[in-house]
């Protein structure tokens, strides 16, 4: 859970309970943004103002302009998505996906409401149909409104914009799909999405809307050292029982304070080379990468010792009755701040 509120500390601690914790080098005031990583840790950072607070009828929904990141985004008091970094966590999600499809023409995003996924995709000169298919349409009306970098993306005439529960319009819909995005909120108790993480959405509904060579990839929370258990290494163990082929890859991301994780899966092949991976971007992709290239991708998909070992003898699979969840719980306090809302 995020909170917001005035911070008045000193030097690198600050004041609890009228305890100082910390170094003493310098009087530090101000309003500050504060996220539990778990019961034990807690991340933090200084504030220019609070944009907005509001709720949807799915979640809360929080714009911060913040010191080190810029404008980040929070839903149910969980950071999504900072100005200065997003471009990791999209092309990580997106391009290696694409690349791998031999020739991908039609993508379904299940989530996105920010626009930044469309976008990345957008960027593919193959591509002639995105569904983005968002269950909140407060959110997407409100990402429309303030984030700017996504405004021709949500205007390009190859997008559909659906408002839906992703599920529902999966079951509806009779075309196939070269490759369907997991664009989701992390699995929080409470939270909106965690029912799109299990093995049977994914067997019974996401697959069969698959096309010949189709791949699905999904953002997988947390993957650090410390955190890959909470549910990353269960999404990939969970796809391993729908799909032949399946690949891990995680990369830090500042904001998040950790390693992120996706998970790709297909029935076909995912073993570009690094030559052929680079050859793809310069064919298809419009505009340079800042993040993703051949290299990187193979850099990201060669997990740690200590990840690698949980990842290959996790045995969790997913579903509604034995759901695991990241820490959080689908909320957001909103404390007395120095800013005006």
């Amino acid at each position: 859970m995020g909170n917001v509120g005035d911070y008045h500390g000193v030097g690198n601690g600050q004041v609890m309970d009228g305890k100082l914790k910390g170094s003493m080098n310098g009087p530090r005031k101000g309003c500050w943004y504060e996220e539990e990583i778990d019961d034990h840790l807690k991340w933090s950072f200084a504030l220019n103002s609070i944009l907005h607070s509001g709720s949807s009828e799915y979640q809360d929904i929080q714009l911060l302009d913040t010191k080190p990141f810029g404008k980040v985004l929070l839903l149910d008091g969980k950071l999504q998505s900072a100005e200065s970094d997003e471009f990791i966590y999209h092309e990580c999600l997106v391009h290696p996906a694409l690349l791998h499809h031999p020739g991908p023409q039609s993508v379904f995003i299940m989530g996105g409401g920010e626009g930044s996924t469309a976008r990345e995709i957008l960027r593919h000169n193959l591509i002639n149909k995105v569904v983005m298919c968002d269950i909140d349409k407060e959110v997407v009306d409100f990402c429309k409104s303030y984030l700017d970098v996504n405004k021709e993306a949500f205007s390009d005439p190859r997008l559909e914009l659906v408002i839906n529960d992703a599920r529902a319009e999966l079951l509806d819909r009779t075309e196939m799909f070269d490759v369907i995005v997991g664009d989701l909120a992390d699995p929080i108790e409470g939270g909106p999405c965690y029912q799109l993480y299990t093995k049977s959405f994914y067997e019974q509904i996401v697959k069969p809307r698959l096309g010949s060579s189709g791949i699905f990839v999904t953002q997988a929370g947390p993957a650090g050292v410390f955190t890959h258990a909470q549910v990353f290494s269960c999404i990939y163990n969970t796809l391993k029982q729908v799909f032949k082929n399946v690949v891990a890859y995680s990369v830090h991301i500042p904001s998040f304070a950790d390693t992120w994780g996706w998970v790709m899966a297909s029935d076909s092949p995912l073993n570009l080379s690094v030559q052929e991976f680079d050859r793809r971007i310069r064919q298809r992709i419009y505009g340079e990468n800042q993040y993703i290239d051949g290299e990187t991708f193979v850099s990201a998909s060669t997990l740690s010792k200590n990840v690698r070992r949980k990842l290959n003898n996790e045995t969790h699979v997913y579903s509604e009755d034995n759901a695991k969840f990241i820490h959080g719980h689908g909320s957001a306090n909103m404390h007395k701040s120095s800013f005006i809302l």
